[in-house]
């Protein structure tokens, strides 16, 4: 597993896809920050925090692409299906790497929370609870985007197929608004992300909805390495 973390890891700043997510992430937080923030002369970093979940609803997909779309172009995913590794430590270890990515990037964006701290007050706590939040929720997407990856033949398609994923993710409180069978209803808003991350932008530790982010990431993870192992089976005849 950590020979899959470092090598993909390391790739991502190899090649421009962690520069590029992290420019990009990093450019429209600043936007953000300015018209959100600035402009208003506002020190609410819990509303500059819920205002980023579109950011990583949308640049999530271009880390989770190269993950198993790339190697399946390459043809190099059958060294993966037959590496002295377990598919779960492969999946765990490409999904470590992408989601080291995301957290040096995160704690990048701490930048705009130390202007807002020079500035006016920024309450520990407030912080603790806002950026778990968000990095919780963030890893969710990552997640669920690195599962919709494994069925993808294309890198472009694995982009749209998980900015698809992450879009109804993201709105799926709204359509359970509107079904008109409550035990949907109820399912729907149990698996929102947005309705889980809404506890935290109100600056409230909720523990029951970090266990969720956990789960959910873990299900997700669980799903990838079972999607593979199908896959070797159907691609190597079992071997």
């Amino acid at each position: 597993m950590l020979t899959v973390f470092r090598r993909d890891f390391l790739a991502y700043y190899r090649t421009p896809v962690g520069y590029v997510f992290a420019g990009a992430f990093l450019t429209l937080a600043g936007l953000i920050f300015y018209l959100y923030n600035l402009q208003s002369l506002s020190g609410d970093l819990l509303g500059f925090l819920s205002q980023m979940t579109l950011m990583s609803m949308l640049l999530c997909p271009l880390l989770s692409m190269r993950l198993f779309c790339e190697e399946r172009q390459k043809g190099s995913d059958q060294l993966l299906f037959t590496a002295p590794v377990s598919l779960g430590g492969v999946v765990a270890g490409k999904y470590l790497a992408a989601a080291c990515v995301v957290l040096i990037t995160i704690g990048l964006t701490n930048v705009y929370t130390l202007i807002i701290a020079l500035y006016g007050r920024v309450y520990f706590g407030e912080w603790l609870v806002g950026y778990l939040g968000f990095t919780l929720q963030s890893l969710s997407f990552l997640a669920v985007d690195m599962l919709v990856s494994c069925f993808a033949k294309s890198q472009l398609t694995g982009a749209i197929a998980a900015f698809a994923a992450n879009f109804l993710l993201w709105m799926i409180d709204l359509l359970a608004a509107h079904v008109p069978f409550a035990w949907l209803s109820a399912a729907l808003g149990f698996i929102s992300l947005y309705d889980r991350y809404e506890p935290f932008l109100l600056g409230q530790l909720s523990p029951a909805c970090v266990l969720f982010f956990i789960n959910f990431i873990a299900v997700c993870l669980t799903g990838a390495a079972r999607v593979l192992d199908a896959r070797r089976f159907s691609e190597g005849g079992g071997a």
